[in-house]
């Protein structure tokens, strides 16, 4: 097994890169920004070839979006490895020093994970996000894309891994995987491989969970909710939800389900508001029969006000595109589509939310500070917001550089994940000689006294 024996001699290694010093780490962060942007031609020149099998085999949009590597994509991860440089390191960070008794020193350190397995999707920035990370925490990454951007994919790495070594890291500290059958293959190196991030569908996900006993991290769905509450203000509503459903369709952190108060001013001005938007922008509305109803009898008055002799032909307005569903179809689009359903409260969106929802980001539009506070208490999800669009759940925007992914998880990571998430820490017990049996029988104490 190829991949087996690659990551025991990673394994091997781990502990040289785990030992670099972080201005060497921050030297080969560095040469990589450098050699990206040297390089930035041959970069973008595979990256057609990919665009062109994606056009070629029919790929769906969502993906050529994410696969898609240009000079915007670029400026965004060299700033996002610039960001990384300046961070605090990470490793060797202090969270406790005690003294359990004189001259017996406990201390909890920061470290590094070690060998970290990511299973991505088409996304060729993801691979530099990635493996920047890695390289500034000291952890090494065995790293698998998406056959959509094999291309990019490999000539990024190429790029990366180079630039490292130059800096000094050991042969072997990186590597990447291209066929489909060695996902199973690393799915397998239980003991070698520390930690999996696999990042993709639901279904894709749920597959990596269940056929490892690698611990895993990460999410399966984006469902991303706005409650536009009772007390919220109807423009920053529209101009919130705009942003999050069509800022980037296919994200994970893209709104996906409205969930609108109930109150009856709300129906009256807010919907009609609501509808011309996502009418005008082109985005699909799939709604409760209570929601459709409300756009029916919109249209109804639209229709006796004689709409086309308002308007010249050209100048009428987009009409919505819409349909009735229920409660039990409400999922993730990953495009210009968006749910809708009428709630009674704060608390009614939370539970709604809470078990409809993924756990990943959901926002309150409102200015009541009560109503605010008691959502994003009841909420349990990685990420809760007031005001503003859910496309801010991003390790970058969040100051961390940049994320290896997204976590629902309440242990060890939660939400975007970046150095911090990286790192796990270790005990260090300093002493004189001392020993078990001398506290057993009475002959010392303990004082446990915390130092500053």
């Amino acid at each position: 097994m190829v991949v087996r024996d690659e990551v025991r001699k990673m394994k091997s290694v781990a502990p040289l890169v785990a030992a670099l010093s972080n201005e060497k780490r921050c030297e080969a962060l560095k040469l990589v920004a450098e050699a990206l942007q040297d390089k930035k031609d041959e970069i973008f020149a595979e990256n057609r070839k990919d665009l062109d099998y994606a056009a070629e085999n029919g790929v769906a949009e969502a993906i050529v979006k994410r696969l898609k590597f240009d000079e915007g994509k670029l400026r965004d991860v060299v700033a996002g490895i610039e960001q990384l440089i300046t961070l605090e390191d990470p490793i060797g960070r202090i969270t406790l020093n005690r003294e359990l008794d004189e001259d017996l020193i406990l201390k909890r350190i920061t470290c590094p994970i070690g060998v970290i397995g990511i299973i991505f999707e088409a996304r060729p920035d993801a691979l530099v996000q990635i493996s920047t990370l890695c390289i500034r925490s000291g952890n090494c990454p065995v790293l698998k894309g998406g056959k959509e951007t094999t291309n990019t994919n490999r000539i990024l790495f190429s790029i990366i891994y180079n630039a490292v070594l130059e800096a000094g890291f050991p042969e072997g500290c990186m590597l990447a995987v291209e066929q489909h059958n060695e996902i199973d293959e690393l799915l397998k190196c239980e003991g070698l491989v520390d930690l999996l991030i696999p990042r993709g569908s639901n279904a894709f996900v749920r597959y990596i969970m269940d056929n490892t006993h690698i611990p895993v991290m990460g999410h399966a769905d984006g469902i991303c909710h706005i409650y536009v509450d009772e007390w919220a203000d109807f423009e920053t509503a529209i101009k919130i939800i705009l942003d999050a459903k069509l800022q980037y369709t296919a994200a994970c952190n893209a709104v996906e389900t409205l969930l609108i108060n109930r109150n009856q001013l709300i129906k009256d001005n807010f919907i009609p508001l609501l509808v011309s938007a996502l009418a005008e922008n082109g985005i699909k509305l799939r709604g409760t029969a209570e929601v459709t109803e409300l756009v029916d009898k919109y249209y109804e008055r639209e229709s006796q006000s004689d709409t086309e002799e308002i308007y010249a032909p050209d100048q009428v307005p987009e009409k919505l595109k819409y349909e009735t569903i229920d409660d039990s179809e409400f999922k993730e689009y990953l495009a210009p589509v968006i749910s809708a359903k009428f709630v009674g409260s704060v608390e009614e969106a939370a539970d709604f939310i809470n078990q409809h929802g993924s756990h990943h980001t959901d926002c309150i539009i409102t200015s009541s500070d009560v109503n605010a506070g008691r959502f994003m208490q009841l909420v349990d999800s990685a990420g809760v917001y007031r005001n503003c669009s859910t496309r801010f759940a991003d390790g970058f925007r969040y100051g961390f550089g940049a994320e290896v992914g997204i976590s629902t998880s309440k242990i060890h990571a939660r939400g975007p994940v970046g150095l911090d998430g990286l790192v796990t820490y270790k005990y260090m017990l300093s002493g004189r000689g001392q020993t078990v049996g001398e506290y057993a029988n009475g002959e010392k104490s303990f004082h446990f006294k915390d130092i500053d």
